[in-house]
């Protein structure tokens, strides 16, 4: 009895370390997978970090110096509503000033934004603010619903939506308006601009950055009628001609830019890595850093 004992001690010892090492080959395996998944990963500029409103920080893409990664801790403004009563989608403006007429509901100008102390690049003192884009050209900030804009003659393409007060985008339907107005007396344009085609529009970042501001600059942009994924759409940002891949629309931080002039490019390409056709489907900018 007691070697048969002994002998069903020694086999059930084998049996645990013959699993055990198994768990161990097992849990070595997994890493060695995991440690390789994160290097591919890290070694791609592409966005693929699917943080899409869970209060988190993408996964960093970083090349030429530059690190950059997306967030969504931004507080949410879901039921935030914008609407453009002046002037008329496809109306005529005389003269050269536009008066400009929005209704605003369920979000509060010239108010700071909740979560404003809590965001380490620029905020306006100003607070929550419309931005107002002409073609796509540099927006202006208001902080009022009503004001006039001085608009060449012409056919122009108006973008308008809610921001923050750290110039970061509301994005959804309910917050933007996209229109085409007719100013002075110009000639009829015969480029039309198709309204339901798939836009990008560029907002962040814009002008001149100092001090602390420099340390981590926004990336925003708009887009109207169209989605970004990992299979399917999405924008290329070129920035100082280090290549980034974006896949979802969210802000995105950069770090790591020099003092002095900085280059921004922004396309909205398709899954094949092409530009989706669109009059402001790719955009240039440049902006300046100083201490």
């Amino acid at each position: 009895m007691k070697k048969k004992h002994l002998s069903f001690v020694a086999i059930a010892a084998m049996l645990l370390a013959s699993a055990c090492d198994g768990k161990r080959a097992s849990d070595t395996e997994a890493t060695v997978t995991d440690t390789t998944a994160v290097a591919d990963h890290s070694g791609m500029a592409h966005d693929t970090a699917g943080v899409q409103h869970q209060g988190a920080m993408g996964t960093p893409m970083e090349k030429g110096g530059l690190k950059v990664y997306s967030y969504s801790n931004s507080v949410d403004f879901p039921n935030a509503d914008l609407e453009l009563n002046q002037p008329e989608k496809n109306g005529k403006v005389t003269g050269d000033s536009v008066q400009f007429n929005y209704e605003v509901k369920n979000f509060q100008l010239s108010q700071q934004t909740s979560d404003a102390g809590t965001h380490e690049h620029a905020n306006s003192k100003e607070g929550q603010h419309i931005h107002n884009i002409v073609d796509n050209e540099p927006y202006t900030a208001h902080y009022k619903p009503t004001f006039k804009k001085a608009i060449k003659p012409g056919q122009h393409v108006v973008l308008s939506f809610l921001s923050r007060s750290y110039h970061e985008s509301i994005k959804h339907d309910e917050a933007y308006d996209l229109r085409v107005i007719n100013v002075g007396n110009a000639p009829a344009s015969a480029a039309k601009f198709d309204e339901k085609g798939q836009h990008l529009f560029y907002s962040r970042p814009k002008g001149e950055y100092k001090g602390a501001d420099t340390r981590k600059v926004m990336l925003d942009f708009y887009l109207v009628n169209t989605e970004l994924a990992k299979n399917g759409n999405k924008v290329r940002a070129t920035i100082n001609g280090n290549e980034f891949i974006l896949d979802q629309w969210l802000p995105y931080l950069v770090e790591g830019l020099p003092m002095g002039e900085n280059t921004f490019k922004l396309e909205l390409i398709d899954n094949a890595g092409k530009v989706i056709p669109g009059p402001f489907n790719t955009v240039e900018r440049k902006i300046t850093l100083a201490q």
